[in-house]
């Protein structure tokens, strides 16, 4: 495995969040970010914490969301107010390296290795990033930290909202492997029932399945889904 320090950083309900920021009065109501709101097959792009507290999803019909929670306040995505911050996050991230990877507007890989930089200090970078953000954004956000960049992605979703997840090499078996299959980066629907048709149903399972069985199944794929689940992630941070 590779020395890298990596950090993963993921705005907590960006859309929302933000939303909540500039217009007080939905800050403590179930606020949904979700377009046209008289269109039954409009999705919802992002809710905020109080709205999950209704079991509302991502992705989910408005109408639907709205049959859990009546008083539902929907807003229509402001989509250059979200590029305007997402801008100002990363410029954040570059005070402590220039290899910074968006994914998405609210996501971001930041390589901060060649600063001379071990776990420890990726450790304290992320509380300090993550400080900052609330502070000079009014935003929270979650920070994984890692040697390799899926699980750098893995960390920031463990833990939410506000919160900084640190996995080392010694110890990633025992934070990861239990964790459900889908969880892992790029395992989305699909993958993940033809994983369970096999049987495979947590990250562990998939790390300690025969390689061969998995490239017969799967292909190179299944050779990729592999050295992911055993921390073999060798993939830069592309800027």
């Amino acid at each position: 495995m590779s020395n890298r320090v990596i950090l993963h950083s993921d705005l907590n309900s960006f859309y929302a969040s933000v939303e909540c920021l500039f217009n007080p009065d939905i800050r403590n109501k179930p606020v949904v970010v979700g377009g046209d709101v008289d269109a039954r097959h409009v999705i919802i792009l992002s809710k905020n914490q109080i709205a999950k507290q209704y079991n509302i999803k991502t992705g989910e019909p408005i109408w639907q969301a709205r049959e859990k929670c009546p008083n539902l306040f929907v807003v229509p995505p402001n989509y250059p107010l979200y590029l305007q911050y997402s801008k100002r996050t990363r410029e954040i991230y570059a005070d402590y390296s220039p290899l910074i990877e968006p994914f998405g507007l609210d996501e971001a890989w930041c390589d901060i290795t060649d600063s001379g930089k071990n776990i420890e200090d990726g450790e304290k970078i992320a509380h300090e990033i993550k400080k900052r953000i609330k502070k000079e954004l009014g935003v929270n956000v979650s920070v994984g930290v890692r040697f390799n960049k899926v699980f750098a992605k893995l960390g920031s979703d463990m833990k939410k909202p506000d919160a900084v997840t640190v996995i080392r090499k010694d110890n990633y078996k025992e934070k990861v492997w239990p964790l459900p299959v889908e969880d892992l980066l790029y395992v989305g629907r699909a993958t993940k029932s033809k994983l369970n048709n096999i049987a495979v149903r947590t990250i562990g399972q998939l790390a300690n399945m025969e390689l061969e069985y998995l490239h017969r199944k799967f292909g190179k794929w299944g050779d990729v889904l592999h050295m992911f689940a055993n921390g073999q992630d060798y993939s830069p941070v592309m800027q």
